[in-house]
């Protein structure tokens, strides 16, 4: 196993129906790179990468519109395809509040997935307002990580007004408020945090229980300052991750293994610091054996 992607986007028919909304503005960006494709090919990339991948669910209803990709649609993609999907982030619309504290447990407890990820721009929430605190509380009680977008997105930028999405929800400081108050929460920050990546790296450092995932981002565009400390302070705490099919996860292992990173940073950044901080050793095992099985049939 080459990598462990922690950021992947399953871009099915029902993917791109649950995007609709934000199609103008991530092809425009992205080009055709967010068309549907089937499983299949999905699951093909990520072989072909010799790359295990830990999938996302989609639901913004309340703070976009549009259709959701569910965490049991996830759930059945993850049990299809063994070899290739770790158990997959589940996404439940903060605004739904019982029944999406029913939802998460359903997601962990019943599905299997294993956290669950938020898109506080897109989703149209400050994550460190206190309404949405049993949220927090409730993941830290099961043991399941967050994934919480952080910084800029894709979704809207150059559109009128941003499609009406405020960057200000992806600041970082609402994952510090966070981690202070839940200091039991795993929570992992999706991306470098641009324009605030300075003040990620320092939340970073501050929380114990604050990782990154540098997902989204050419190696070479990458912030310096980020680059600079996931080699040094932060090495123990980031996790690749590709943000697929926006980036192909092969060609960004590539890009990054060019960048001349220091000795030992690149089997932590690609597989270990993720095997360890989102306890995926069993999981893994179960998918390389699967793998194997697969092979050894063709």
């Amino acid at each position: 196993m080459r990598a462990i992607d922690v950021h992947v986007h399953p871009m099915d028919e029902a993917y791109v129906e649950a995007s609709a909304p934000f199609v103008p503005a991530t092809r425009r960006m992205f080009g055709d790179r967010f068309d549907a494709r089937p499983d299949d090919v999905i699951a093909d990339d990520f072989r072909r990468d010799d790359t295990l991948a830990i999938p996302i669910a989609w639901d913004a209803m309340a703070g976009a519109g549009g259709a959701v990709y569910g965490n049991d649609r996830l759930a059945a993609l993850c049990a299809a395809y063994p070899d290739v999907f770790l158990p997959g982030w589940a996404v439940v619309d903060p605004w739904r509040g019982r029944s999406g504290l029913a939802e998460i447990e359903h997601a962990i407890r019943d599905l299997g997935l294993m956290g669950v990820k938020y898109q506080p721009p897109v989703q149209g929430f400050a994550p460190s307002d206190r309404h949405f605190y049993p949220i927090w509380d409730l993941l830290q009680d099961l043991g399941a990580p967050a994934l919480i977008h952080c910084g800029t997105t894709a979704i809207g930028s150059g559109e009128p007004g941003g499609l009406g999405f405020k960057l200000s929800h992806g600041r970082p400081l609402h994952i510090d408020e966070i981690a202070a108050d839940f200091p039991r929460l795993n929570i992992v920050a999706a991306h470098p945090g641009y324009p605030w990546t300075e003040e990620l790296i320092a939340v970073a450092l501050h929380k114990g229980n604050v990782s990154i995932d540098i997902s989204g981002w050419g190696p070479k565009y990458f912030p310096a300052a980020l680059k600079h400390d996931m080699q040094r302070r932060l090495q123990d705490k980031v996790m690749f991750g590709s943000d697929y099919p926006g980036w192909s996860p092969g060609q960004t292992l590539d890009e990054w293994e060019m960048q001349g990173l220091r000795p030992g940073i690149v089997d932590k950044l690609f597989r270990d610091n993720a095997r360890r901080i989102l306890n995926l050793d069993a999981a893994v095992a179960k998918a390389e054996a699967a793998r194997a099985a697969r092979e050894a049939a063709t």
